[in-house]
């Protein structure tokens, strides 16, 4: 390929990004000046829930795999074994406590635990967050799932149902 053909091709590569990020610049003005964020702050929680249940079948499903290829009491099978017991002691204790969460009161609420870690996130639906409300949500944890307070972060996300 001659140096000509090179330059013109190269030319129309960046004219074409050029345009490619005006045209997302504008689509993403006019996203935001139809109300976009609002749909997606009413459906937090569904799609939170929907995302959270489609990543854990994915990971189920990939042990699931792992199991299939190793025989029972190798390491890796036992390994594996214990990985899906976690997750799904995990995904059991969230449940628990979303529903605790929602009686006391709060219309909507989402727990997510870590796998390597100990932390533990929980969304309430909720405008603001007093000391009351904090106090009412860490003890809710503590006393049920045994976590620490340290470990827990409460974060309000306002969504009217």
């Amino acid at each position: 390929m001659s140096k000509t053909k090179k330059i013109i091709v190269m030319s129309s590569l960046v004219l074409l990004l050029a345009v490619t990020a005006v045209l997302n610049v504008v689509l993403a003005k006019n996203r935001a000046a139809k109300g976009d964020s609002a749909i997606t702050t009413s459906n937090y929680f569904t799609n939170y829930r929907s995302e959270r249940t489609t990543t854990r079948s994915e990971e189920l499903v990939q042990i699931d795999s792992v199991i299939a290829l190793y025989e029972e009491g190798s390491e890796k099978y036992t390994d594996a074994v214990n990985l899906k017991m976690k997750i799904v002691e995990i995904m059991e204790k969230e449940l628990v406590l979303e529903t605790m969460i929602k009686s006391k009161g709060f219309s909507d609420a989402v727990v997510s635990i870590g796998i390597d870690s100990e932390n533990v996130n929980v969304f309430i639906n909720s405008s603001e967050l007093d000391m009351t409300t904090a106090l009412s949500v860490y003890n809710c944890l503590k006393e049920e799932a045994g976590i620490n307070p340290l470990n827990i972060i409460i974060m309000p996300v306002y969504s009217q149902i």
